[in-house]
């Protein structure tokens, strides 16, 4: 795979400059799901480790979504009709997307991890189809998003999604299943090849057996049936006992804590800082060093290593500003939080089709490995899905209210400039909104300017040394054209490349 180059040279020591337009919205961008001009205007001048404690404070004290009435149904609590079971299922699953995604845009900090960790604890909804197991498999990654990770492993596991999804289900003791031992190791805490064996794997498989217990009824909470469990003796990553579930965990986080810490902060970096974490121009290495000391001194809480990251100069360095693509999701909600245009549910639920069209399926990522992410966003058809895709989110809120276009520019030019009759000042403040560094070229943001200066105005009503002839003078408040010159602008920059990127 071929990477971005990260020449990032930045250490961990603390980004102390207080915070400018730009570096505040890169902070939302990667924290979350973006913000509204409000929110970034706010953090301007802020302290960086002050804003970011605040963050992380925040995340941690949210409470999860609420459970929907039908948390702890089973096959018992649906129509006895199969067509009338699906459809109430399939209105559950909807409804419960909708939330969440509602959560991804409103959340900040809590939801973008809950989101990073459904990709890497991954599950897939198709394969388990229970919407009971999916609310309690959300609410895991909820309350653990921002805690414990060695909590978090744990508790994951034990979750009837990952359960029925890894195969734990059928880890009988005369019989183990290996899939979910694989998948402990390789996937969820050391990495492929990574300081275990197909030994430790086929005995830590047997340690695992005894959650078994499906019920009669159907997408009941699996238990632990004890006399389905292997009692015999096993030797796991060297230590040899009747090991069990607990046990297992606590070996694996005894015997191999530099493994997991480096593995888990080398996917939390490519994450929120670059997507190329093994190119020798920068210092990446050193970063994840760091950052998995930290992890490892505080028992594997993830508070601390996030704090240590977001606050550093690392983070804030212009080598690490817009060299991520975007996501499907952060496309349409970065979107969302920027403009500030007005959203009901039937947005979010084409927010989550249209994610799904362009190979990002809520609850349901492609294989058990999760989404590869960046560079594997873009190809040509997913690029023309994001232009066209973007276009119709555009022409839908142009429809329903355009005067929300002009809002949108008087936000972003801010009260000083919102009578503005300089064309160039609206251009560069949404270009600065919607985009991470701006545009690359004069000659790219000429293109825009033309774009926004429609045949509609006459170019001398622009300026603010005109003087109205009895013809009138174009002012960004007033203007009768400016919500479709708006809505022309963002229909054009959101084919830049400059916009894939956070």
């Amino acid at each position: 795979m071929e990477y971005f180059v990260n020449c990032n040279t930045s250490t961990l020591a603390p980004y102390t400059t207080p915070l400018d337009k730009q570096r505040a919205a890169h902070l939302y961008r990667r924290l979350g799901f973006s913000a509204s001009v409000q929110t970034i205007d706010q953090a301007v001048g802020q302290n960086a480790p002050t804003l970011i404690s605040s963050l992380i404070n925040e995340a941690i004290n949210m409470p999860p979504t609420p459970a929907p009435a039908w948390a702890d149904w089973n096959n018992s609590n649906y129509p006895a009709d199969d067509d009338l079971a699906r459809q109430v299922r399939r209105t559950q699953s909807e409804e419960w997307r909708i939330s969440y995604t509602d959560d991804l845009l409103n959340n900040n900090l809590r939801e973008r991890l809950s989101f990073f960790w459904s990709n890497h604890f991954v599950t897939e909804l198709d394969v388990y189809d229970c919407n009971s197991f999916l609310y309690y498999y959300t609410n895991c990654l909820q309350r653990n998003a921002i805690g414990n990770f060695k909590t978090f492993v744990s508790e994951i596991g034990l979750t009837s999604a990952m359960l029925y999804y890894l195969d734990g289900v059928y880890n009988n003791g005369n019989n183990p299943n290996e899939n979910y031992a694989r998948e402990l190791y390789e996937l969820f805490t050391l990495g492929e090849g990574n300081g275990y064996t197909e030994e430790d794997i086929i005995e830590t498989a047997k340690a695992l057996t005894g959650y078994v217990e499906r019920g009669e009824i159907g997408c009941e909470a699996v238990t632990f049936n004890p006399e389905r469990f292997d009692a015999g003796p096993k030797t796991i990553l060297g230590q040899t006992g009747n090991w069990g579930y607990n046990d297992v965990i606590d070996i694996l986080f005894q015997e191999r804590p530099t493994q997991i810490a480096t593995f888990i902060c080398r996917k939390l970096y490519e994450f929120f800082v670059h997507p190329d974490s093994k190119d020798d121009a920068g210092n990446a290495e050193t970063i994840i060093t760091g950052m998995a000391n930290t992890f490892i001194g505080s028992n594997f809480e993830i508070a601390p290593v996030l704090e240590q990251l977001f606050s550093s100069q690392h983070f804030f360095d212009d080598e690490a500003i817009g060299v991520i693509i975007k996501s499907p999701f952060d496309i349409y909600l970065n979107l969302l939080n920027e403009t500030g245009f007005a959203y009901d549910n039937g947005t979010l639920l084409n927010v989550v089709d249209t994610s799904r069209l362009l190979g990002q399926e809520l609850f349901d990522p492609f294989d058990v490995a999760g989404w590869q992410r960046d560079r594997q966003w873009i190809n040509t058809n997913f690029m023309i899905g994001r232009w066209l895709s973007s276009e119709v989110f555009f022409e839908m809120f142009y429809q329903n209210n355009p005067q929300q276009f002009r809002t949108l520019a008087m936000d972003a030019v801010g009260a000083a400039d919102s009578n503005t009759s300089n064309p160039e000042t609206v251009v560069s403040a949404i270009v600065d909104k919607i985009t991470p560094k701006g545009l690359l070229t004069p000659q790219d943001f000429e293109n825009a300017m033309s774009v926004f200066k429609i045949e509609d105005v006459p170019e001398n009503y622009y300026g603010a040394d005109y003087v109205a002839g009895g013809l009138g003078l174009w002012m960004l408040s007033v203007s009768p054209e400016v919500p479709s010159q708006v809505f022309l602008l963002l229909m054009h920059l959101s084919r830049q490349p400059e916009f894939q990127l956070k």
